[in-house]
């Protein structure tokens, strides 16, 4: 059986909400070497709709020659959780939309080998929920913005097991969690 790997950029405050702050903090060679060991194992991507509609656009049109994610990005199998869009493949090729939240579904997909999540906090939250998260990958940059949305919500519990910390040249931290033990 494959694993489940999510990369969520966030705050110190937890905000993971369309995080344009990271621009500032630049993309280093240590955070590209990173990211990068997330999706080398990925056999697929699983994104919810909100950030398939904003991945879609900002990566279909890349090259290597643009960005060295974009062969990743654009080559890989995209599957989509959505009960409202019906043709991913249209707005981006090697897209499927799989339908609603289904942990049974995402389990089917799991058993075919590693998927990589980006942001998809909805999503995310749900995989967490049923247990199907191996890893959650938390990039947190060094600022606080006050408000936004945020993985773990006000009233939201989730116990976890750190796995690794690792500190990146443009001082954010990679902090590595798995399930509770």
């Amino acid at each position: 059986m494959g694993a489940i790997r999510v990369h969520e950029f966030t705050t110190v405050d937890g905000v993971v909400d369309a995080p344009m702050w990271t621009v500032d903090y630049g993309f280093p060679d240590d955070l590209a070497a990173s990211i990068g060991a997330l999706t080398a194992p990925a056999k697929g991507i699983l994104l919810g709709r909100t950030t398939f509609e904003m991945f879609a656009p900002a990566w279909s049109t890349r090259t290597a020659e643009d960005d060295e994610g974009a062969p990743f990005f654009n080559d890989t199998p995209k599957y989509v959780v959505s009960s409202t869009l019906t043709d991913a493949a249209s707005v981006w090729r090697n897209s499927t939309a799989i339908g609603g939240y289904d942990a049974g579904r995402i389990r089917e997909l799991k058993e075919q080998g590693d998927l990589y999540v980006s942001g998809s906090a909805t999503l995310v939250r749900a995989l967490l929920a049923d247990g199907l998260v191996d890893e959650l990958h938390l990039y947190v940059y060094p600022l606080a913005v006050g408000s936004g949305a945020r993985l773990f919500p006000e009233g939201s519990a989730q116990e976890l097991s750190l796995l690794a910390v690792e500190r990146l040249s443009n001082g954010v931290a990679h902090l590595t969690y798995g399930p509770a033990a």
